[in-house]
């Protein structure tokens, strides 16, 4: 696997993680009642659940490949169509200027302890099609086809980690100010614009990838 594989893949990773999501809503609903700690654990659910979902898409395209090419290819067609529909989704609300949830997110009425907020992490992301739907659409373009290679497709998922550790560590340490940031109109609609644009080019990809 190439550097310029693995920078292709973090640019379309990184979009996904600063797009507003589940993810930071239990950030921004933990943080104010349960502390940095709490916070830190969340993240540390968020990372776990990558690798679990990170597991099965290995060796589910490992089946794949080696078992059934039209198989393959009726999943390379889903995941074309999934990452297209992506960013028809985030073209379409970044034109219409749609708020996110964050802006309506109240703190948690009860304090979190860490395992708790562990868990709470960990679920919101193994329990979320989208996250492995995202594996599904999102791998086969990346792991080499000619065999695949564990270590190079978790070289992956750990890129995904550590774009999530550094886009929501900040904002448990600096919650108040990244924030606002994060939440302000502008900054969601150019996010949702590029999402769009980058997804809907992947997913176009991904249609002329050849098992």
């Amino acid at each position: 696997m190439t550097a310029a594989t693995i920078l292709a893949f973090a640019a379309m990773t990184a979009l996904l993680v600063m797009s507003p999501g589940p993810n930071g809503v239990l950030i921004a609903k933990t943080v104010p009642t349960s502390g940095r700690a709490a916070g830190f654990a969340n993240i540390a659910g968020f990372v776990v659940a990558f690798f679990v979902h990170g597991t099965f898409a290995i060796l589910g395209l490992s089946v794949l490949l080696l078992q059934s090419a039209n198989l393959f290819t009726a999943v390379k067609f889903a995941g074309a169509a999934y990452l297209v529909w992506i960013g028809i989704k985030a073209l379409r609300d970044a034109w219409r200027g749609v708020p996110s949830t964050l802006t309506q997110v109240a703190p948690a009425r009860r304090r979190r302890t860490l395992l708790n907020a562990f868990g709470e992490g960990f679920l919101t992301n193994a329990l979320n099609p989208k996250v492995a739907m995202f594996y599904i659409a999102a791998f086969p373009q990346f792991v080499p086809h000619d065999s695949v290679s564990p270590l190079a497709a978790y070289a992956l998922v750990a890129v995904h980690a550590a774009l999530n550790v550094a886009w929501f560590g900040p904002m448990v340490l600096l919650f108040d100010r990244l924030s606002a940031v994060a939440r302000g109109g502008r900054v969601q609609r150019a996010v949702k614009a590029l999402t769009g644009v980058v997804f809907v080019g992947f997913g176009l990809k991904l249609a002329t990838l050849r098992p």
